[in-house]
C-alpha cells in the first residue's frame, strides 16, 4: 500500500506538476522536487516497510521461537513435558506433532531400560548374596585347606565388588524412576564433614595418604543426612583412591552469605581437560589403563551428583595437571 501510494505521488510531481510548470513557467526544477519526494515521502515510506517488515516477521517466528526455548527446555528427567502447538494444522503444528510422538516413544524406551536395570539388579543382588553366604561358609570350614581359603577369600573380595556395583546401579535405576525418597531435615554439614575426615583418615592409612581438614565452618543445611553422608563418603573415597604415593588430601568447608562451600582437593595426576564433561557419566574411568588397579566401578560421582542435584546444590571438578584437583559442592544454606 506504501508503495502504491508513493508511486501516486511520483505521477503527481512529475507529470501533472510538470506539465502545470510548464505552463506557469515555474522557475522550480524537476530535480528539486526529487529531492523533496525523496526526504517527504520515500524516507518515512522505508521506515514504515522496514517497520512492518520486522513485527510481521517477528510474529511469524513466535511459534518457532516458543518451539525452540521449549526443545532446549528437554532432557532425560522431563520427556513427558509436550512441546506446545500452534492448533492451526500448519506445517510447524505438525512438525511440533511429530516431535511429541517422538518424545512418548523415548520415554517408553528410557521406562523400559529402567524397568530392566531395577529387576536385574535385584535379581544379581540375590544371587550374589547367596553365593557370598556359601563362601562365608566354606572358608569358616576348618577342614579346607590354605589354597582352597585364599581361592574363596579372593572369590568373595570379588562378590563384594559385584554387589557395590549393583547397588549403585539401583540406586541410580531407582533414582531416574524417582523412587528415591528423602528425609529432608535440618542438618549440621560441619558435624558430617568431621565425621567424614575420621573415616577419610582409616581409609588412607593402608595407602600412606595424608588427610587434612583446612577449613570447618559451623553451617546448617536441609537435606537428607544418609545421603549427604553417602555423598562425602563417595567424593573423600574417590580423593583417597585417585592419589599419588604419600600425597595429601585437603577438605574444607566455608560458610558463605547463603550457601556452604565444600572443597575436597587431592594431589593426583589430575584429569585431561577433554576428560573433565565426562567424569560424572556412568561407568566413565579417566585413565582405563590403570582401572583395574584402582577398585571402583565409575559410579560413585554419578551417585554424588545426583545426591547434589536432589539438594538444589551444584557439584564441579577442576583440575590441573600434577597439580591439585578439586571437587568443589555448593549447597543452599
Amino acid at each position: 500500500m506504501s508503495l502504491a501510494v508513493m508511486a501516486g505521488v511520483l505521477h503527481y510531481e512529475w507529470v501533472e506538476q510538470e506539465e502545470r510548470r510548464q505552463q506557469n513557467k515555474d522557475p522550480e526544477s524537476a530535480w528539486e522536487e526529487v529531492g523533496e519526494i525523496i526526504f517527504f515521502y520515500s524516507v518515512p515510506t522505508a521506515l514504515l516497510l522496514l517497520g512492518g517488515g520486522w513485527l510481521l516477521l517477528r510474529k511469524s517466528l513466535a511459534p518457532v521461537t516458543a518451539l525452540t526455548q521449549a526443545a532446549e527446555r528437554i532432557n532425560l528427567d522431563n520427556l513427558k513435558e509436550k512441546l506446545p502447538r500452534t492448533g492451526n494444522r500448519d506445517e510447524l503444528d505438525r512438525l511440533t506433532e511429530v516431535f511429541n510422538a517422538m518424545l512418548a516413544r523415548l520415554e517408553d524406551s528410557f521406562s523400559r531400560v529402567r524397568e530392566f536395570t531395577l529387576h536385574a539388579s535385584h535379581e544379581l543382588k540375590t544371587t550374589l548374596t547367596v553365593m557370598r553366604a556359601e563362601l562365608e561358609s566354606a572358608l569358616r570350614d576348618g577342614r579346607r585347606d590354605a589354597a582352597d581359603r585364599e581361592l574363596f577369600a579372593n572369590q568373595l573380595d570379588e562378590i563384594q565388588r559385584l554387589t557395590k556395583i549393583v547397588d549403585g546401579l539401583t540406586f541410580l535405576a531407582k533414582a531416574d524412576a524417582g523412587h528415591v525418597n528423602l528425609n529432608y531435615e535440618p542438618v549440621r554439614l560441619d558435624e558430617l564433614v568431621k565425621d567424614s575426615f575420621t573415616d577419610a583418615q582409616i581409609l588412607a592409612g593402608s595407602s600412606h595418604v595424608k588427610v587434612e581438614l583446612a577449613v570447618c565452618d559451623e553451617v546448617l543445611v536441609r537435606g537428607d543426612r544418609h545421603r549427604l553422608r553417602q555423598l562425602l563418603l563417595n567424593l573423600t573415597d574417590n580423593a583417597i583412591k585417585y592419589n599419588e604415593p604419600q600425597g595429601r588430601v585437603i577438605i574444607a568447608l566455608n560458610r558463605s552469605s547463603n550457601s556452604a562451600d565444600l572443597v575436597i582437593s587431592n594431589t593426583g595426576p589430575g584429569i585431561a581437560t577433554e576428560k573433565l564433561p565426562r567424569v560424572f557419566d556412568r561407568f566413565y574411568r579417566c585413565d582405563p589403563a590403570h582401572s583395574n588397579e584402582v577398585e571402583g566401578c565409575g559410579l560413585g560421582l554419578s551417585i554424588a551428583q545426583w545426591i547434589v542435584r536432589a539438594h538444589r546444590g551444584s557439584i564441579a571438578i577442576a583440575t590441573e595437571p600434577d597439580a591439585l584437583t578439586r571437587v568443589t559442592v555448593r549447597l543452599p544454606l
